[in-house]
């Protein structure tokens, strides 16, 4: 058992390569603090998923995903599908070099590398809640665990293109804005079909939606404002059909907090969410384009053990 050592989990490609040219620096500071560690290169995707589960298998109960996002979904749903050990028996903290960095967001763990490593070093911990997703892929059943935000409708298709144009070799900031704007003028709402806890919440035309564990995604915006990590609950948002005008004139809204101004959009919170769709539509899970309808969502209350900033109120 290595009780006192760190995993090093590092997506070179995150952050435009930023995970690989800047891990001598975050190493050293590593070093510097004290912390025993061993490091390992993901080589592909999904390989994160890969190396949690054989460092739990192998005795790690602290892991730490030096990347973004998409990082952190891999390594949270290997811990997840390890079998070995309770999943709040592990640790897990973040060095973050990816481009959106939501995930952070909600534990202040901050984007400085020292100041991330000394959280490391203070390991002050929360438990959060995460929620196990259901869904299809060429029509099979497949399940995904989500540590943050899953969009649905307009989010989940713009999510796919920017994921495809990043497996292309493409990155900087603005690939997610050119994304939605490619995705805008042609995308059509769906009719949703939605059941919380059990009862009806909404049926009708959708044109974007999420389901939050966390507030924040899509590179700081705010579908979900209300959400808390560890409160039991699960935020679900709902944009219905609007003029694509309206849409363009409220989209500030997202970034603000105040998406709940918005008259057509409606809000409430459940244990499990169960979504159907016609046409079939897509979802993405923390950043990551991964299926197709129709959806269920169950919360697991506290069921992940992650080391926050020294500012974040436990």
């Amino acid at each position: 058992m290595h009780e006192n050592s760190w995993i090093v989990i590092v997506n070179p490609t995150a952050g435009s390569g930023k995970g690989l040219k800047d891990w001598p620096i975050i190493s050293n500071q590593m070093y510097d603090k004290g912390l025993k560690f061993t490091c390992l290169f993901t080589e592909h995707k999904y390989h994160a998923i890969e190396l949690t589960v054989k460092a739990i298998n192998d005795g790690f109960r602290n892991i730490v995903a030096v990347g973004g996002d998409g990082t952190i979904h891999e390594v949270v749903n290997g811990i997840f599908i390890q079998k070995v050990a309770p999943t709040t028996n592990i640790t897990l903290a973040v060095i973050p070099t990816g481009t959106g960095n939501d995930w952070i967001r909600m534990f202040g763990i901050s984007k400085t590398y020292s100041e991330a490593v000394e959280s490391m070093v203070v390991k002050k911990t929360v438990l959060q809640d995460v929620a196990k997703v259901d869904f299809f892929e060429t029509r099979v059943p497949h399940v995904r665990y989500m540590a943050n935000v899953a969009g649905l409708g307009f989010d989940a298709v713009v999510n796919l293109h920017y994921n495809r144009l990043k497996d292309e070799g493409k990155y900087g900031k603005s690939l997610y804005l050119r994304s939605t704007f490619n995705t805008f003028m042609g995308f059509r709402s769906k009719k949703f079909c939605i059941k919380a806890d059990g009862k009806i919440f909404y049926e009708g035309m959708v044109f974007s939606g999420a389901v939050g564990i966390g507030r924040f995604n899509g590179g700081g915006m705010q579908q979900t404002p209300v959400a808390s990590v560890n409160d039991g609950l699960m935020d679900l948002t709902i944009i219905k059909k609007m003029p694509k005008l309206r849409v363009l004139k409220n989209f500030k809204l997202l970034f603000s907090g105040n998406i709940y101004k918005i008259p057509k959009v409606i809000h409430m919170q459940a244990k499990r969410i169960e979504i159907h769709t016609i046409p079939q539509t897509r979802i993405e899970i923390d950043g990551e384009a991964v299926g197709t309808s129709p959806f269920i969502f169950e919360l697991m209350p506290q069921m992940i053990k992650v080391v926050v900033g020294q500012s974040y109120n436990v």
